[in-house]
């Protein structure tokens, strides 16, 4: 009995008892479960990160999607083959970027419930011209008043290219064809022809793209001059009817801004172009506006959404990922630096004319890379060619030019010089023969229409003895009073001369430096920091 107690004694031992056991075997459990549990912590944050970063990734490529899905393009096959040449690179892979904004007042979905034009098809209400410069830290936005008198090019309609269109209003390109889509490929190719400057992107925003990205940034704002009635939008209504904006500031959005950039009447002298004044107005603002909530993709991709639903691009910027690459472009270009004007105008009876030359002489700015003010924005080092500026074409040692006369001195004499034809590399190598003959050749640019069979000088006050020699080196060429300065404008006739003889060996034909614009031009711009009460009519 005792030996049995003894045993029994053993048995109730901790090392012995089954109880016992349990208890180590739970003691192992717990201690490995408290050694697994960082690791445990670890692997749950690093598979949360991952599938963060997936879900993320997923999210953005569904949003980029689903823009991309919005995005409507014109037919690549509308843009003419016989284009400006595009802008070169500098050592840094940048060159400017020409992009042209057009707004329709289309019918087409949805858009007469907003004030749509009629059963014509689409036209262009608003059109500007906006070259961002190589630095990428200049802008300038250049508004073309659809009144403009112009020579529209062969464009694509129903699948046959049209003759060319000479004296006929500009807005008239985008209707070609009578669809409510309109014709954006024919209105880029009217201003590629006209400003010799290469269209690198067109988009075309219609009345609902337009209110829906004003209330996609919270609103803009604005100033009236005076108060604006519902007569004032709507002429036709008969009576004043009700105020839609009161005088002064305002912030507005939707209906009431795509209103306030239609109304002409009751501002001003009523003109197209004082309401392009307003106009540039409310895109200074809008830009202040994006700018000032932050260039990134967060803020951008609202406004994105909006754009898209309502947007049709050209074939190269049908992608959300490119419409926002072009948007974040743009993030360091200060307010200052972003510049609005309208192309040099004066009336011809109800339309509008261009001016020239200095019409002509903004567009060689541009080619040149020369803001307003003639600072150089192209991004290049000093003493280097500006990318994109008025070089002569590779093509121009095949158009040489006959030496000059010795009898001709154009010593002390400043000359411009545009190339009224399609012939490539044509003012470089009549500026070479200039220079021989001693002139000083100021810049070098297309002219406003290409289709001069006669070489034609015009010249100003106290230029016509410079004239005169001037026309002794052009034979044949035909003499004109008018404004100020010396502008040769070549023809068909010199190209033809210039083809017939050999070109001197090695000589290459230096780039002109464009001429100065006219102050007025500069004077009349906005900035995107200008007081938003200032410029808002003309005449007004």
């Amino acid at each position: 009995m005792a030996g049995q107690r003894a045993r029994s004694s053993d048995r109730d031992t901790p090392q012995e008892s089954p109880a016992g056991t349990g208890g180590r075997a739970a003691a192992r459990r717990a201690r490995a479960r408290a050694r697994r549990k960082p690791a445990s912590r670890k692997k749950i944050i690093a598979w949360t990160a991952a599938a963060a970063v997936v879900l993320t990734a997923s999210a953005t490529g569904a949003v980029y999607l689903k823009l991309t899905g919005n995005i409507k393009s014109f037919d690549r096959a509308g843009i003419a083959p016989d284009r400006p040449p595009e802008a070169t690179p500098d050592a840094n892979g940048n060159k400017p970027v020409n992009v042209l904004l057009i707004g329709s007042d289309s019918r087409g979905g949805g858009n007469s419930d907003l004030g749509g034009g009629g059963d014509a098809g689409a036209r262009s209400d608003t059109t500007i011209l906006l070259h961002v410069y190589a630095d990428h830290k200049h802008a300038v936005g250049i508004s073309i008043p659809r009144d403009s008198l112009v020579e529209i090019p062969s464009c694509l309609v129903n699948g046959k290219w049209t003759k060319p269109q000479p004296n006929t209003m500009f807005n008239a390109a985008f209707s070609m064809g009578n669809t409510n889509a309109g014709n954006p490929a024919c209105t880029q190719n009217t201003v590629e022809h006209l400003t010799g400057l290469r269209v690198d992107h067109t988009l075309v925003v219609d009345f609902a793209g337009f209110s829906a990205m004003t209330s996609a940034v919270g609103g803009v704002q604005v100033c009236l001059p005076n108060a604006v009635y519902q007569g004032d939008l709507n002429p036709n209504l008969g009576h004043k009817g009700d105020q839609l904006f009161a005088k002064g500031l305002q912030t507005i959005s939707g209906q009431r801004a795509l209103d306030y950039v239609r109304v002409r009447h009751g501002i001003g002298d009523g003109s197209d172009i004082g309401r392009m004044q307003r106009q540039q107005a409310f895109l200074a603002a809008l830009i202040k506006k994006v700018k000032g909530q932050g260039m990134n993709p967060t803020t951008l991709l609202p406004l994105a959404d909006a754009a898209t639903k309502s947007v049709t691009v050209d074939p190269d910027l049908a992608s959300a990922e490119k419409l926002l690459g072009f948007g974040l472009s743009m993030k360091n270009i200060d307010l200052h630096d972003v510049k609005f004007v309208t192309v040099p105008w004066r009336f011809e009876g109800p339309r509008v004319a261009w001016v020239e030359p200095d019409a002509d002489r903004l567009w060689a700015a541009l080619k040149a890379d020369r803001t307003l003010d003639g600072q150089d924005a192209s991004g290049q080092q000093p003493g280097a060619a500006a990318s994109g500026g008025p070089s002569p074409s590779p093509s121009a040692a095949s158009i040489p030019s006959p030496s000059p006369s010795a009898a001709v001195d154009g010593a002390g004499a400043k000359v411009m010089v545009y190339n009224g034809t399609t012939t490539k590399g044509l003012t470089g190598v009549a500026g070479a023969k200039l220079k021989e003959a001693g002139f000083t050749v100021t810049g070098a640019a297309n002219a406003a229409a290409q289709n001069h069979d006669t070489t034609l000088i015009q010249y100003g006050a106290g230029a016509v003895t410079a004239a005169q020699q001037l026309a002794r080196l052009f034979p044949g060429a035909t003499l004109e009073k008018s404004g100020s300065g010396l502008d040769l404008i070549l023809g068909k006739d010199y190209a033809a001369a210039a083809a017939g003889a050999a070109a001197p060996s090695g000589s290459t034909a230096p780039a002109a430096q464009p001429a100065p614009l006219p102050s007025s031009i500069a004077d009349n711009a906005r900035s995107a920091d200008d007081d938003p009460c200032a410029k808002l009519s003309y005449n007004g």
